[in-house]
């Protein structure tokens, strides 16, 4: 791997993310203040990391705009119809997975 390749799950900042679009980071800054959905961590002197599900949004928000058409208020809607459509008790439901599985391991170190 080159020294310059991340793993797929490694935090990107915000310039690597713009080299990989092919967009200036002002403009990241930018969506990060139309898509709530779009909060990257920051850290001391504001700087961004993006995380994996950051990085997909980004890519999904990049292609939206350049490859689909689609314009800043319609991303924005689509987005916002694509969480309404997600069933509510998903994440409830990853929770109670999560929690028996927690409980499988602890019961399986006894």
């Amino acid at each position: 791997m080159p020294a310059t390749e991340k793993a797929a799950g490694a935090l990107r900042t915000i310039g690597e993310l713009a080299d990989e679009i092919g967009r200036p980071q002002h403009i990241l800054r930018y969506w990060e203040t139309r898509f709530p959905q779009l909060r990257p961590l920051t850290r001391a002197g504001n700087r961004r990391y993006y995380r994996p599900d950051d990085v997909a949004l980004v890519r999904r928000i990049h292609h939206l705009l350049s490859d689909e058409g689609y314009t800043i208020r319609g991303v924005q809607k689509l987005l916002a119809e694509e969480k309404a459509a997600r069933p509510k008790g998903a994440a409830k439901g990853l929770k109670q997975i999560r929690d028996s599985l927690s409980d499988a391991l602890e019961a399986d170190k006894a």
